[in-house]
């Protein structure tokens, strides 16, 4: 039987190699993105299995609601929403960063987060089946400078996970936090504001995570029996692992 899939900020990154992966399997697709012109580059990507794509800012609580809403027929009972819309906005120390950046995050890495599981989820809870993917990252487990408020919301996302596998124990549907690593998408070109030179520097000298290693990771943990959750995966490049702690020594 066809399952679906929902998959959020679709049209970059991890998100559209989600798509690829999943669309590859023979899933059934709901995509959505804020770009319009790179959802209809996916949609005539994926023709060979069903797609319904939508214009979606994750932050406007009413269009998420209404998304889910108005589902059309055969696309309504959602079997895996990955939670992956989301975003790091400067690199700048606590004291000199922006407050609107910090907002944007805020409203998209948490909220769009929480009001599309809030969406999807009684669903799955009065199916008794369905899988919550969201999409976390190391910086919610180690702090680096200039991560605070990324950092932050991805701790939110590691915390949120855990509770919602408290909260729905007594269900079959199960919940995946997956926290990537360094890995080279548009991630750090949003996060220096389009400096694509800028960017480029994250990842001189590695060999960094590619979408596509995600994506498999996104999809696997789907696979296993229906009675196992995967419940957190952490994943670094080989290039990658966790620092000492940053100590300041005075003059």
């Amino acid at each position: 039987m066809q399952k679906t899939v929902c998959i959020t900020g679709a049209t970059s990154g991890f998100g559209r190699a989600c798509a690829q992966r999943f669309a590859a399997e023979g899933w059934r697709l709901i995509v959505s993105g804020r770009r319009t012109e790179r959802l209809d580059e996916l949609i005539r990507e994926l023709k060979t299995v069903p797609v319904h794509a939508i214009p979606l800012d994750v932050r406007n609580r009413e269009e998420v609601t209404a998304m889910v809403r108005d589902l059309p027929e055969g696309f309504r009972d959602v079997d895996v929403l990955v939670n992956n819309a989301g975003l790091a906005l400067g690199l700048e120390g606590a004291h000199a960063a922006s407050l609107e950046d910090w907002e944007t995050m805020i409203d998209t890495n948490i909220k769009g987060l929480c009001y599309l599981t809030r969406c999807f989820l009684p669903g799955m809870v009065a199916r008794n089946q369905g899988h919550i993917i969201n999409m976390g990252s190391i910086a919610g487990t180690y702090p680096y400078p200039g991560g605070n408020v990324y950092g932050a919301t991805k701790a939110f996302v590691k915390q949120f996970s855990r509770n919602l596998l408290t909260d729905l124990v007594h269900t079959r549907v199960r919940v995946t936090n997956i926290e990537p690593g360094l890995a080279e998408s548009e991630f750090s070109i949003v996060r220096f504001h389009g400096d694509k030179e800028k960017a480029d520097t994250v990842y001189s000298g590695t060999e960094p995570l590619r979408p596509a290693d995600i994506a498999e990771i996104a999809y696997w943990v789907t696979t296993v029996p229906p009675h196992v959750n995967i419940c957190t995966v952490e994943v670094m490049p080989t290039c990658q692992s966790c620092g000492p702690f940053a100590i300041h020594r005075g003059s």
